[in-house]
């Protein structure tokens, strides 16, 4: 029956179906609608505020021309008139300028003085006072090509006055002079024409160079052209951010940059190169001069350029201060000078420097250490890599002192300063770190500090209501900061959930970091520099081998306290300290393991010692990676150790091998002890990483490595005893048996294949059997396949060129053994594998006389059986179909 619904229903499906008609109609007549407009002619003017690409039709089309395609882009319509003018008018301006030096360099010579200067001035006077006019009636861009004519003829009008009127003056003196009066020229010129671009720059220009040609005219000293360069950037600093237009102050900007980095070298040249103290003072007045004029320039001006000039003014004043001093100091000792000077101009937190060139001064201090820590590395890398060349000549001999053992040529008296350097700073990052909330309180001003001009920002000093005595509140975006109080402490001591921005509770986009963060960097950063230091100081002074060692192992010792402790103690929620001590203590290890094989005592010691203190610290840790690491440690150091003992008895390599198993059988019991213990894995796997060497010490010696593969099975077999080892261990183990009796037998020089397959199929067939017992719903092919293939293929394989009756007799009799037992159990593997080999081998024995017989009979009669066969088979085919299917579903009923 056909359903029909409800009259209600019915209207509201007949509704729906209108709507959508109308949605479709109101579509077409859009379309309509756009393509009668791509057709119609375009209108002469278009109406004010008419803009037919906003509704989204495309420009109008010829009369009469076909209408383009969705998408259509029409052809670009020719250059704008007011490009083409500019074309020309550049094309002018450098014709007439092309012209003015030709007549400059070519015919002014045949000229009279009368007639020369007549032309200099009508040209010049006329191309200075057009530009005028022409502004005056809107023809700016032929005002700006004029006044660059002018500039080129202002610079020939010089050119050709020292050519004429004073050709005996000195060219750099006569350039410094024509430079400044041309450049106030300009800036007169550019001043009273406001509205072009050209002169004001082209002032800047001109005023870079009379103080340094006069300074290099003279004959002055490099000071002197130190102070001329950084008179000029001054004067551009000025410009900068004074002068009027974007163009004179961009190119003030450039120039003054390009001006007060060739001052700053030169003084920085001079003050490096000084004969002494008094001979540094004179190139430090210039950098402090420097840095003076960069931090009142940082004081007006944007953020960027203010940090910029604070890193300027710091770098200056280390150079300047720190030059005095290092120059009455050995080489060596130079750069601990600059460094306290560094250090020294971080007081600037406590001044009324604005934020940003505060920020850019520390950020030059941050430089200075940094740089002074570089100069550190190459003597520590000589420390810790050095004594990989006692790797090639274990137990040579103790050497006399840590440079020998090292076995660097550095020239260590000139990094006596290193330890000192490195030592210094590690003591302030852990001063740091010790009384991090009392830094962030001598920080606080510069935080909370008001930059110039920011509406908004924080005034340090008065309270949230305007009160005297708390910080205010202020916007992030202007800089403030808001009471320590308010919502959490600020980040720079360390903000807490839910705080404000600079409290660590807002995006990562904005937040700032956070003071625990600081705090831990400054911790980790203390530990490995302090490291780092007692390592160098120890080369420098070359101390005795005893004590290099000694000292090595005890910071082992030290570093490891200070990870377990950081671990545990959970002080300021920052892991910075602990996970660096960590590591700084595992390079220790091996740095100071690396130095002890140079003796046999030394490294038995060390190895002893280490082993020790990193199982120690695995039981003092609390769970977790770090004390996975130290457990994986104190493994690697036990199997050292092991490897030591077989050298120690006069062992051969191979021979020690199974002495170095011992640690792998202790890791396995270990583990049986910790079972699901998060550090029995490491544990383990580092054993097998043991057991692993002791294989690749064995392989030179073939029953040795025998023995060792067994012994390796034999731990893989205890550790598949526990039921969450036994997927992996159980089959490890089985694999190192098997493998344990190859090498035995080829050490044995045994070559049948039967004597390697059988110790495979036999297990196999055991596993096999137990599985199907149960489980009796398993495969066969699972179960025996395996275990089967291993022996009858290769014995099938070798039984095909084997001349001799024993071998393809003995597999013949296995395969039919294998078969009957298949049809006996309805086993399908046992079947199918033992009658294919059982017939394969049987052709191979008839094989001999086939080919006999086939060589007795005519060439006719075997086509003709091979026919007659066939001609059998399909008359017959309807009932060999049957039996194959029937013999297919016996088949498949076998498992």
């Amino acid at each position: 029956m056909e359903h029909v619904p409800p009259p209600a229903e019915e209207l509201a499906r007949l509704d729906r179906e209108l709507a959508e008609l109308d949605a479709r109609r109101a579509q077409l007549l859009t379309r309509r609608a756009w393509l009668l407009a791509a057709l119609r002619p375009p209108a002469p003017t278009a109406a004010p505020g008419w803009n037919p690409s906003a509704w989204g039709a495309p420009p109008s089309g010829r009369p009469g021309a076909p209408a383009q395609p969705w998408g259509y882009v029409p052809p670009k319509q020719p250059s704008a008139p007011r490009s083409a003018q500019n074309v020309l008018l550049t094309l002018g301006g450098l014709l007439l300028t092309i012209a003015a030096i030709a007549f400059t360099l070519v015919s002014w010579g045949s000229m009279g003085i009368g007639g020369r200067s007549a032309v200099l001035a009508a040209v010049t006077v006329g191309a200075l006072a057009a530009p005028a006019v022409l502004l005056r009636r809107g023809l700016t861009a032929t005002a700006e090509v004029l006044a660059a004519l002018a500039l080129v003829l202002t610079l020939l009008d010089a050119y050709a006055v020292h050519a004429v009127a004073a050709p005996d003056t000195e060219g750099l003196g006569f350039t410094a002079v024509a430079a400044g009066v041309l450049a106030a020229l300009w800036t007169a010129y550019g001043l009273a024409l406001g509205k072009l671009h050209l002169p004001l720059p082209a002032a800047v220009v001109l005023a870079q160079w009379p103080l340094l040609f006069g300074a290099w005219a003279a004959g002055a000293p490099a000071l002197v052209v130190g102070w001329a360069l950084l008179a000029t950037a001054v004067l551009d600093g000025a410009i900068a951010l004074w002068g009027k237009g974007t163009g004179a102050r961009v190119t003030a900007c450039v120039g003054g940059s390009v001006m007060a980095f060739s001052a700053l070298m030169v003084g920085l040249t001079l003050s490096v190169t000084a004969s002494g103290p008094l001979g540094a003072l004179a190139p430090g007045a210039l950098l402090l001069t420097a840095a003076v004029a960069a931090l009142a320039g940082a004081w007006r001006a944007p953020r960027g350029f203010a940090r910029a000039g604070g890193v300027v003014a710091g770098l200056a004043v280390v150079a300047a201060v720190g030059g005095v001093p290092a120059a009455a100091v050995p080489e060596g000792w130079r750069v601990l000078a600059y460094l306290l000077a560094g250090l020294a101009v971080t007081a600037v937190v406590r001044t009324r420097l604005p934020r940003n060139a505060a920020i850019g001064v520390l950020v030059a201090s941050a430089a200075v250490a940094a740089g002074a820590l570089v100069g550190a590395l190459p003597g520590l890398a000589a420390v810790l890599l050095g004594p990989v060349t006692l790797l090639s000549d274990v137990w040579a001999g103790s050497p006399e002192g840590f440079r020998s053992a090292v076995g660097s040529t550095l020239p260590w008296s000139e990094l006596a300063a290193a330890p000192v350097v490195l030592a210094l700073v590690a003591g302030l990052l852990g001063a740091a770190y010790r009384w991090w909330p009392s830094l962030a309180r001598i920080a606080a001003p510069l935080i909370a500090r008001e930059e110039p001009g920011s509406a908004g920002a924080a005034s340090y000093g008065a309270g949230p209501a305007g009160s005297a005595g708390a910080p205010g509140t202020g916007t992030p975006e202007a800089g403030g900061a808001a009471a320590p109080g308010a919502s959490g402490a600020p980040w720079y001591a360390g903000g807490r959930a839910g705080a404000p921005w600079f409290a660590g509770g807002a995006p990562a986009a904005r937040r700032r970091p956070s003071g625990a963060a600081l705090r831990g960097a400054s911790g980790a950063g203390a530990a490995v520099l302090g490291w780092g230091a007692l390592l160098l100081a120890g080369a420098v002074l070359d101390v005795p081998y005893a004590i290099a060692v000694a000292g090595e192992t005890v910071l082992v010792a030290g570093l490891l306290a200070l990870a377990v402790r950081g671990a545990g103690s959970g002080r300021d929620g920052s892991t910075a300290v602990p996970v660096t001590a960590l590591v700084v203590a595992l390079a220790a290890a091996v740095s100071a393991g690396l130095l002890s094989l140079a003796s046999e005592g030394a490294s038995y010691a060390v190895f002893g010692a280490l082993t020790a203190l990193f199982a120690g610290a695995s039981v003092r840790a609390g769970a977790g990676v770090p004390r996975a690491v130290f457990a994986v440690a104190a493994t690697v150091g036990g199997t050292v150790l092991s490897g030591f003992a077989g050298r120690s008895l006069g062992l051969a390599p191979h021979e020690a091998a199974p002495l170095v198993l011992l640690v792998p059988a202790l890791t396995v019991l270990f583990g049986a002890r910790l079972r699901r213990n998060p550090v029995a894995l490491p544990v383990e796997l580092t054993g097998a990483v043991g057991a692993l060497v002791a294989v690749g010490l064995a392989v030179p010696d073939a029953p040795f490595l025998a023995l060792v593969l067994a012994l390796c099975g034999v731990l893989a077999a205890g550790a598949a005893v526990r039921p969450e080892r036994r997927p992996v261990a159980g089959y490890l183990a089985a694999a190192l048996f098997v493998l344990a009796t190859w090498v035995r037998l080829a050490a044995s020089e045994v070559s049948f294949p039967e004597a390697y397959t059988l110790p495979v199929t036999v297990p196999a067939l055991v596993v096999g059997f137990l599985r199907r017992r149960k489980d009796p719903e398993a495969s066969s092919w699972t179960a025996y396949g395996p275990g089967l293939a291993a022996t009858l293929l290769p014995s099938l394989a070798v039984a095909w060129t084997d001349p001799d009756w024993q071998r393809p007799l003995l597999l013949g009799v296995a395969a039919l053994v294998i078969t009957l037992l298949g049809a006996r159990y309805r086993l399908q593997a046992l079947l199918l594998l033992g009658g294919a080999v059982l017939a394969l081998d049987g052709l191979h024995e008839l094989a001999p006389y086939v080919v006999q017989v086939a060589g007795a009979l005519p060439r006719w009669l075997p086509p003709a059986l091979a026919g007659l066969l066939l001609l059998v088979v399909g008359a017959t085919y309807e009932q060999r179909l049957r039996d194959a299917r029937r013999l297919k579903d016996a088949l498949g009923r076998m498992r």
